[in-house]
């Protein structure tokens, strides 16, 4: 009868065969919590020990393809020049990431506020917020409200106006059922004339029909530099907290949501958005407040 060594006796096999099923466990269980230190971020967010990132210890920020100034300086987000880019690296800061630590992305202002996964942590290019919106993404608290502006041509007889009084008696035109007719009715004392959109206002605007239009400041922005090639903006009134509110997007339940909240919480009771609205949505593109 052939003998059974030691080795291959069945009793030992069964003890082997326990060992490595043990060992295996451990193993998958160690590989387990590798994993979620992993996902759970080792040293990202700005080192305060936990990611909530699309990469570890990065914070990605997209913004529109081309983004336009006075928003983005130049389509170069990352110079910190223009009134979003500085407002998102306040944010980023708040958050505890340095400026190395930001990266900057693209993507198009549709696909952003639509429902699904992102490849970015915030997004930054004049999100309106809206109860509809929000049922797609995340929004921060608003980082901007929109104040009405004047929009008018180098010849037309608005062209040297500075203050409101200088615009009382001159012909204004507003577009329908906006925030600009409510505005200019109350800042001008007079009803303006009113057509059906701000591209019938601007055509009268080019004709002469009128001395100046009146609309919010981000399409000011637009209709002088890209409908009227005359065109310049001699000023913007006073914020009255009724304008369209800029909000941050961030994908819909992000783990940074409220963090970013309490940051533009915080640089609005500090005085920084203020002062980064004067910079660049006044003092830089030469837009006062008319008084």
């Amino acid at each position: 009868m052939t003998r059974l060594s030691p080795r291959s006796s069945p009793r030992t096999s069964r003890r082997v065969s326990r060992r490595t099923a043990a060992l295996a466990g451990a193993a998958a269980l160690l590989a387990a919590v590798a994993l979620t230190a992993c996902s759970s971020g080792g040293g990202g967010n700005g080192g305060n020990g936990s990611s909530d990132t699309v990469t570890d210890g990065k914070l990605t920020i997209a913004t529109g393809q081309p983004a336009y100034s006075p928003w983005i300086d130049d389509n170069k987000p990352e110079s910190g020049k223009g009134f979003e880019s500085a407002v998102a690296y306040a944010v980023a800061d708040e958050l505890g990431y340095k400026k190395s630590d930001v990266v900057w992305t693209r993507s198009t202002f549709d696909s952003a506020i639509a429902p699904g996964a992102k490849d970015w942590d915030l997004n930054i290019q004049q999100f309106s917020i809206t109860a509809q919106r929000e049922k797609a993404v995340d929004f921060s608290p608003a980082y901007y409200t929109t104040t009405q502006a004047v929009v008018t041509t180098s010849k037309s007889a608005a062209a040297g106006v500075t203050d409101i009084a200088g615009l009382k008696g001159l012909k204004v035109g507003v577009a329908t059922g906006t925030t600009s007719l409510t505005v200019a009715k109350d800042e001008l004392g007079t009803t303006p004339q009113v057509f059906n959109s701000n591209d019938d206002a601007v055509l009268a605007l080019k004709s002469g029909q009128i001395d100046a239009v009146v609309t919010d400041l981000p399409t000011a922005f637009y209709m002088s530099s890209a409908q009227l090639d005359d065109g310049k903006i001699i000023g913007q009134f006073a914020d009255d907290g009724n304008g369209d509110k800029f909000g941050i997007v961030l994908p819909k339940g992000s783990a940074l949501t409220n963090k970013v909240k309490t940051a533009v919480d915080t640089l609005k009771s500090d005085g920084t958005l203020e002062a980064l609205t004067k910079k660049w949505l006044s003092t830089e593109v030469d837009v006062p407040i008319l008084k």
